[in-house]
């Protein structure tokens, strides 16, 4: 917690429901926390534990470049969202969240719909994102990926001098919600698209929709296109694959794709430009913020990741690092 400046790490359980779950706040300097809840079955609780401190920094970092007033935080629930979901399970840890008065507000992640939002909502307030019906935002996926989309836009203006989509190769990992909207939008966009996900269905679906190309998981990395999108897990970009990649960008919707801070320099010597992902991949926070200027500041990722890798020119950094700066002097203010 020292180590990454978080100010409260809560280890939540109970027994009768078989509820195993961390809430962490990294920062309130900005407002409340509010961040995503996430359900995995993670494979130990350290993994578990390592998962929920990064994602909650990386929140931090998101609502800050993102102009919002809130501050970050991510829950975990150790779990498989397919078969541990339970109703029971889903209000114990509302109650937890409940427990904590407001410091954190919880939102949809990865194994977390709409409807458990709406049941979080039940039992506490302090949530964000749910059902439009009784006056939320809904689904935030959509916002993510219009966001990562004007972002790609900026990172082809880069490379490439002009942000048509139009032709370019755009290998997508990942095809939940995100992955798809985004894979849309793309489409529509003219781009040729390469498609992965552990699900073979999700794929079908995505080559039939939108006329793309089908990949094996682990084939993805190898793909020789324009643009690597990676909208799953995090992590994935580590010293493994990273020597495997045929592209020129690396820009998506998944949080934490450096596997640790090194690796952005290995993208560099491979003269791929990597787009800091908590910067591209904030309009599903702004969404679910419920600000009256919501749609103004989803546009305005294009321009700040345009700052980004200005600053990151002119003072001959990282991305990773000029975002950092960026985002590290909003929070000293």
């Amino acid at each position: 917690m020292k180590a990454k400046g978080h100010e409260q790490v809560l280890v939540c359980s109970d027994v009768p429901s078989g509820l195993s779950a961390i809430i962490a706040i990294h920062s309130t300097k900005l407002g409340p926390a509010l961040g995503g809840c996430r359900m995995w079955p993670y494979p130990s609780f350290d993994s578990a534990l390592s998962d929920v401190l990064r994602l909650s920094k990386g929140m931090t970092y998101k609502a800050a470049m993102a102009g919002l007033s809130l501050g970050g935080g991510k829950s975990v629930i150790i779990g498989d969202p397919r078969k541990d979901r339970t109703p029971a399970r889903m209000i114990a840890f509302a109650k937890q969240v409940a427990l904590l008065g407001g410091r954190y507000i919880v939102a949809e992640d990865v194994g977390i719909t709409v409807s458990d939002i709406d049941l979080f909502r039940t039992i506490t307030p302090h949530v964000a994102g749910f059902s439009e019906a009784p006056g939320g935002s809904g689904d935030p996926s959509p916002a993510t990926a219009l966001g990562v989309f004007l972002g790609m836009q900026t990172c082809l203006e880069e490379v490439f001098g002009d942000c048509s989509f139009r032709s370019k190769r755009i290998a997508i990992q990942g095809m939940g919600k995100v992955g798809y909207a985004l894979a849309k939008l793309l489409h529509v966009a003219n781009a040729h698209l390469i498609i992965s996900d552990m699900d073979p269905e999700k794929v079908a679906i995505g080559c039939r929709e939108f006329n793309g190309d089908p990949v094996h998981p682990h084939e993805i990395y190898r793909v020789d296109c324009d643009l690597f999108a990676p909208c799953a897990l995090g992590g994935i970009l580590n010293d493994r694959t990273c020597p495997a990649l045929s592209c020129k960008i690396v820009a998506g919707s998944a949080n934490n794709q450096l596997q640790h801070a090194e690796v952005a320099q290995l993208l560099h010597e491979r003269g791929i430009l990597y787009a800091p992902d908590y910067v591209i991949n904030a309009g599903g926070l702004i969404h679910v913020a419920a600000n009256d200027d919501a749609d103004t500041k989803i546009k305005a990722i294009y321009g700040r990741l345009k700052e980004v890798f200005r600053l990151a020119k002119t003072e001959s950094l990282l991305p990773s690092e000029a975002a950092d700066k960026l985002a590290e002097a909003i929070l000293k203010k």
